[in-house]
């Protein structure tokens, strides 16, 4: 029980805010919160919220999600809810395209040894979601000192995922009018470009108002995107060694 709300600032003494309605119990992210509460709440009831949030995902996104973790959750729709829907409308819209994302790579690339680029080509719905544990290591481990635990970095990086589930959204609804390979393809790498940028703005706000340096949060924001990108090569890598070992 606290005594202010932590989403309005109304004073409350029961289990929910007369005044906004929030649950007075707004605890710390665990994974047994996640799987009750966000996942099994999240899939079998949506709330309202859907352009609200992706209003704030796409003007205040660090911001937003650091005031959602710790207590102002009216109003942000639930994000495992959120990727879900998204993925689901991309996938009835990809039936409708002729070029798949794996047609825009060369031949050359389609045989990389890097595993995840590959699996990434062939599989970039379901990639979506497998990224999210990945950056989330890593930026637990980059932000160790804002003392966030795994679930709170967790929640952060599904966000993350749903910016970049609605831009691939919006990549299959050009592909299904749009059908010229080569300008597919700078748009697909404008959008990768894109997902980085997001995924460094997102860290950048979220993390300001933990004490870091500005540059040390500069930094900061860069190293899970580049320690991903060095996990996938070292993993190509090790990968390539083992199958020349095995033959």
């Amino acid at each position: 029980m606290t005594s202010d709300c932590l989403n309005c600032g109304e004073s409350i003494s029961k289990n929910y805010c007369p005044n906004c309605g929030q649950k007075t119990d707004t605890r710390r992210y665990s994974f047994k919160h996640i799987v009750e509460h966000d996942f099994i709440y999240g899939i079998w009831n949506v709330d309202k919220g859907i352009l609200y949030t992706l209003k704030e995902l796409f003007t205040r996104p660090g911001h937003r999600v650091r005031e959602y973790i710790q207590g102002k959750r009216i109003g942000l729709f639930n994000f495992f809810t959120l990727v879900v829907i998204i993925l689901a409308v991309s996938l009835s819209i990809e039936q409708y395209s002729n070029v798949k994302v794996f047609d825009l790579f060369p031949n050359s690339a389609k045989s990389t040894t890097d595993v995840l680029s590959e699996y990434s080509k062939k599989y970039p719905k379901l990639f979506v979601l497998i990224n999210i544990p990945f950056y989330t290591f890593f930026s637990f481990l980059w932000f160790r000192k804002a003392k966030l635990n795994f679930s709170e970095h967790l929640v952060l990086n599904a966000y993350i995922t749903v910016f970049n589930a609605i831009i691939g959204l919006l990549f299959n609804i050009i592909s299904v009018f749009y059908t010229n390979l080569d300008g597919l393809r700078i748009i697909y790498g404008l959008i990768g470009f894109a997902q980085l940028l997001y995924a460094f703005w997102m860290y950048y706000q979220f993390f300001s108002r933990y004490n870091f340096s500005k540059k040390g949060l500069i930094i900061r924001s860069i190293g899970p995107i580049f320690s991903y990108m060095f996990l996938s090569v070292l993993i190509g890598v090790v990968w390539e060694i083992l199958k020349n070992v095995i033959k």
